[in-house]
């Protein structure tokens, strides 16, 4: 693929594959369609948990889509025992996050900061529309306290270099020497603590074409170069 075929992220942003996602829309905090079911445990046990040790816990949740599992937690902790924030591309919040709720933001992700550390940070299938997909996990991994938790869904082949050849073996073995899990089955990847990656990969752009992936959604692509 020639690199003026790839998109840069304001292009990106406005691709119908992105900003009409709906992968996270009516997903629940528990049950068969859920964020427990995706990522593998229960959020709000490991959000309990951690607030046995200290106060002011926190989740963020990135590509939240609708913030329907974040303002369902919500209910079921007692007030001002967890700070939760939702991030998505899109404002296409669901209703209920007066007083008490969530702090739903809509803004790039590729971008955005947040105001404090998190003990948890999950992104539940919303890297496959990101185009810099390397970068935004770079940033991310550093906004964990030190017993901070990050899960995320991601699928290695979705990244691959200007030539169309995969990095999945390269890639892998950067990460898991930064001290990052990677489930190759499950297509998930994971850590505790802050990390710094300082990953050798240099962005190049992303395509919006490439198809479904193993969710059979449309997904994103992104393409980087060896540095």
């Amino acid at each position: 693929m020639a690199r003026s075929d790839l998109l840069d992220d304001q292009a990106l942003h406005a691709s119908s594959v992105v900003a009409n996602c709906a992968m996270n829309r009516e997903r629940q905090l528990a049950g068969v369609n859920s964020y427990a079911r995706e990522l593998g445990f229960d959020p709000l046990a490991w959000l309990t948990a951690v607030a046995q040790v200290h106060s002011d816990v926190g989740w963020l949740d990135l590509c939240c889509g609708s913030g329907r599992a974040l303002i369902q937690a919500a209910t079921r902790l007692r007030p001002g025992e967890a700070t939760l924030v939702g991030l998505d591309l899109v404002d296409a919040f669901a209703p209920g996050t007066a007083g008490s709720g969530p702090t739903l933001v809509a803004a790039p992700v590729e971008t955005w900061t947040p105001p404090r550390a998190f003990d948890l940070i999950t992104c539940v299938h919303g890297l496959h529309y990101v185009g810099d997909k390397l970068a935004v996990l770079s940033r991310v991994v550093r906004w964990l306290t030190p017993v901070g938790r990050f899960v995320a869904d991601l699928d290695l082949s979705s990244i691959q270099f200007a030539d169309g050849q995969p990095a999945g073996r390269r890639l892998t073995s950067r990460l898991r020497a930064a001290g990052i899990e990677y489930d190759a089955r499950r297509r998930r990847i994971s850590c505790t603590g802050p990390r710094d990656l300082g990953l050798p990969f240099t962005y190049l752009g992303a395509d919006d074409r490439a198809g479904a992936n193993y969710t059979g959604q449309p997904a994103v692509h992104s393409y980087y170069s060896a540095t």
